[in-house]
């Protein structure tokens, strides 16, 4: 799915974003804009909890200089949604292992929701 993250950049199924991005265990990518750019807030992901993922994965960057506010992590928390905060490159790879974990298994896919921030 996720086929690489530098800097600036993320590759998936064949298409290079250099915006950071919203992922749903559907293939769709969108376009991931926030209020502010080094801050998460709950307004910023606030759709995509309503969708009841599985798993929302955060990526902070590549030094992991963006922070998830707590009402963020609360609300995510509060509705049974495992939340994994990671840098970046790191975040890309957990993705990917848990879509593709979830793929090979019989059953229900896992929702999992990813959040890529692409620069710091």
């Amino acid at each position: 799915m996720i086929e690489e993250y530098k800097f600036g950049s993320i590759t998936i199924n064949g298409k290079k974003y250099d915006h950071d991005v919203e992922v749903l265990w559907t293939d769709e990518v969108v376009e991931w804009w926030r209020e502010e750019s080094h801050v998460i807030y709950l307004e910023d992901i606030e759709e995509a909890v309503e969708l009841n993922p599985d798993t929302i994965i955060i990526g902070t960057g590549e030094s992991g200089v963006a922070q998830v506010d707590e009402k963020a992590k609360k609300l995510i928390i509060d509705k049974g949604i495992k939340l994994i905060i990671d840098k970046t490159e790191d975040a890309v790879k957990t993705f990917n292992v848990i879509r593709d974990d979830s793929e090979e298994e019989e059953g229900e896919q896992n929702k999992v929701i990813g959040f890529f921030h692409l620069t710091c």
